[in-house]
């Protein structure tokens, strides 16, 4: 087969302590997974249960282990945040899975940060408009190295944890999620027929906040090592 263009390379993220890699397929993201993240956006989240949008795969910034990434400044905001996440890589796919079978289609977890464009959300958000500008834009979300789940588990009482500076900005536990695992995989699984390849971002804490050109973002969840990343 020949192409008219050449074809995009393919993202892979790096699996831990192996030379295999994880190519991505898709990437979703959670919306308001967190309550007192909720709170602080200004929404109840008692009243309003997440929601999902996406990013494109070649959004997806792998980082290797004790690497820091380089990550510039991006285009038109002038509000640039951080929200440090537990990402979940499918490994097996389906369509309606139930919340009992949904962490077997797990293949691994890894730290991610879903960097947004704030000021631009906003304005999104204010018109009613969708999000794309201010989430889905280039490099914004770098990943750690993947975990498989066979090695660490499918984890539940694990800390997450942002520094910014060497100062701390988020700081909770998955357990806080209002949406498990399992339950976001099973009702995301509702409305697209998930696929090896696919990754859930699956919602940040409270402490969201900006960064500007010097800053370095040092992210982490209990068990899947650190993400560091330098905005330059």
């Amino acid at each position: 087969m020949s192409y008219v263009v050449n074809p995009p390379e393919v993202v892979a993220v790096p699996v831990q302590g192996s030379s295999d890699t994880f190519p991505v397929r898709r990437v979703y993201c959670v919306g308001r997974n967190y309550a007192a993240h909720a709170r602080e956006m200004g929404f109840d989240p008692d009243r309003e249960p997440p929601f999902f949008f996406c990013k494109p795969a070649d959004a997806v910034v792998p980082v290797a282990e004790g690497q820091t990434l380089e990550l510039a400044y991006p285009s038109e905001t002038s509000n640039y945040h951080y929200e440090i996440e537990l990402v979940a890589a499918i490994g097996k796919g389906g369509s309606n899975i139930s919340q009992e079978e949904a962490l077997s289609h797990v293949w691994g977890y890894a730290v991610g940060l879903d960097m947004t464009r704030r000021d631009l959300q906003m304005k999104m958000r204010e018109a009613g408009r969708p999000w794309e500008i201010g989430k889905a834009f280039d490099r914004s979300a770098p990943i750690g190295p993947l975990y498989r789940a066979e090695q660490v588990g499918h984890l539940e009482q694990a800390g997450i944890k942002l520094e910014v500076n060497g100062q701390t900005k988020q700081n909770s536990g998955i357990d806080k999620l209002i949406w498990s695992v399992a339950e976001t995989v099973s009702y995301l699984s509702r409305f697209f027929r998930l696929e090896p390849g696919d990754l859930i971002y699956t919602g940040t804490p409270e402490g969201v906040g900006a960064v500007v050109a010097g800053d370095l973002m040092v992210g982490s969840v209990q068990g899947l090592g650190t993400l560091s990343v330098k905005v330059v």
